[in-house]
């Protein structure tokens, strides 16, 4: 049986920071794991500018650890009138790596966006001549759709108009989370299309969400799907496909916004995150591919330089905290805390 394993710094391709003391709370977990971080732009008010984007970035650096070689590759919200100067100025300019489309009204904090593709059509074009991905978060925002089904519909009724439309646009749909997702971006041979995958969509079904009572706490959108869903995220995650890459979700709350009586959904999994992937290429007998899904797949699709350093994990009692502390009496509930994993990350040299 394996014992330790090592791997080239790691990247994480979707992941939430929030701002202000949050930020300057969750920010060490992230940085001690990884080596660059494609941070999502739903703030409030959201990452729409060249200009916020910038402020941003410097406050996530503000925050960083001394020493820190840790590098925030920002995003662009996208809205219905976005413009296509911006965007192309922001890439150009090395500030914008990606852009967002959050269908309006599909998450947290997406009040502000997309409400038709034909809206930012002109975006979309000026993405694809840049070669600038579009990151998606891909559900259905019809009401009259079942929470389940949100993200089949939306490959139906949107994604593969929007990748016939656009054929050089560069796209990573989001948090895949069902059988069909992963199914329609290992089929496609293009190189153009790719996914994330967050660890709770790989070690758990819907049925976490409802054991013995409501689990707040793995609440996130897209939500958990069937059993069925999660076997096939973790067959193409450990296939080895480029196609497929990590990308945490980490998104924390406050507890309290997450035990209400109308509770936010997102999953706080930087703590534990690399040690949680690590598990599922485990349990599939993959501990080999496990360096192309969290080191390489992701960084070739962005066409970034490979990280310095490794990080090496063990197996062993991973003794991450069931909560943080955020301050003022509050926390933030972390996701497979207080020994629930068998590896542990115990070196990380930027080196």
């Amino acid at each position: 049986m394996v014992q330790s394993v090592t791997l080239r710094r790691p990247d994480d391709f979707h992941l939430h920071l929030r701002d202000d003391a949050m930020l300057r709370t969750v920010l060490p977990y992230s940085v001690r794991q990884f080596g660059r971080a494609v941070v999502m732009p739903n703030l409030k008010p959201p990452v729409t500018t060249v200009a916020a984007a910038r402020a941003y970035r410097e406050r996530i650096l503000q925050a960083l650890p001394s020493g820190s070689t840790f590098e925030p590759l920002m995003t662009c919200y996208l809205c219905d009138g976005t413009d296509p100067a911006e965007i192309s100025a922001g890439f150009e300019g090395h500030v914008f790596t990606a852009a967002k489309l959050y269908p309006a009204g599909a998450t947290t904090h997406s009040e502000y966006g997309v409400t038709a593709i034909d809206k930012i059509a002109k975006v979309l074009d000026v993405m694809q001549k840049l070669g600038m991905p579009l990151l998606i978060h891909g559900e259905s925002t019809d009401p009259g759709i079942d929470v389940f089904d949100k993200e089949a519909v939306f490959l139906d009724r949107t994604l593969k108009p929007l990748l016939e439309m656009f054929p050089a646009l560069k796209v990573v749909l989001e948090h895949i989370t069902t059988e069909q997702a992963a199914n329609f971006v290992d089929a496609d041979t293009s190189g153009r299309l790719a996914a994330t995958i967050t660890p709770q969509h790989l070690l758990f079904n819907r049925n976490a969400m409802f054991t013995g009572g409501l689990r707040p706490h793995y609440y996130c959108l897209p939500v958990l799907k069937r059993e069925q869903d999660r076997t096939a995220l973790r067959r193409v995650a450990t296939s080895g496909s480029r196609s497929f890459f990590l990308g945490t979700d980490s998104a924390p709350h406050e507890r309290g916004t997450k035990e209400a009586a109308c509770g936010c959904a997102g999953i706080f999994s930087a703590p534990t995150a690399l040690e949680a992937y690590l598990s599922v290429f485990d349990e599939e007998h993959a501990l080999e591919r496990f360096e192309a899904f969290a080191s390489e797949s992701g960084r070739l699709f962005y066409d970034l330089p490979p990280n310095e350093g490794t990080v090496t994990l063990t197996r062993e009692r991973n003794d991450a905290p069931r909560s943080v502390a955020l301050g003022d009496g509050k926390s933030i509930e972390t996701f497979m805390g207080d020994g629930e994993l068998s590896w542990r990350l115990v070196d990380h040299s930027s080196t």
